[in-house]
């Protein structure tokens, strides 16, 4: 709310400059906002008397929406990519899909990896599931099983997770001890 629409008998008023001004009837505190050439507004409602602020308030939305949208630019967003193996996949073509996830985890996406039995196959899904095993080994160094290998109706699906590098998280590397001289 700003200016005529505030109805409240008093406001705790703050300077353009972040100054505590005091408690003040509305219309005073409306007078003072003109004076100044800015906009009365409500910045915390909740409270009695609410705490409203003298600004620019046109100049205060604009510059609200450039910092939503350089969150919005710095935000990443996670993409779940998927590998499709088979319960009768050959080795090299295991390893030539283990190399694709590595490199989409490396990207920093999830990947979801999936078979489909076929036919009579789903009578042995304990080989599926080794085959998701073996798999989940492979690419243990670089990712983290977010999601155990689940049997949903003729498929299995497990998602892979990549690794959190400590140094991303913020934890310091241990300093080397300097000898005293």
């Amino acid at each position: 709310m700003i200016n005529e629409e505030i109805r409240d008998r008093e406001v705790r008023l703050i300077g353009p400059d972040g100054a505590q001004l005091g408690v003040m009837p509305t219309a005073k505190a409306l007078e003072m906002a003109e004076q100044q050439g800015l906009d009365l507004v409500k910045i915390v409602p909740g409270v009695v008397p609410p705490v409203c602020k003298l600004l620019d308030y046109d100049k205060h939305r604009f510059e609200q929406a450039k910092r939503e949208k350089e969150m919005r630019r710095n935000q990443k967003t996670v993409e779940i990519k998927e590998v499709q193996l088979s319960a009768t996949i050959e080795e090299n073509d295991v390893a030539i899909k283990a190399r694709n996830a590595v490199k989409f985890l490396q990207d920093g996406n999830k990947v979801k990896v999936s078979i489909r039995f076929r036919g009579r196959q789903i009578a042995h899904s304990d080989i599926g599931l080794k085959v998701m095993q073996s798999f989940a080994e492979r690419v243990r160094e670089v990712s983290v099983v977010e999601k155990r290998p689940m049997m949903e109706g003729r498929n299995i699906f497990m998602i892979l997770a990549p690794k959190a590098d400590k140094a991303s998280k913020g934890q310091s590397q241990p300093k080397a001890a300097v000898p005293k001289a």
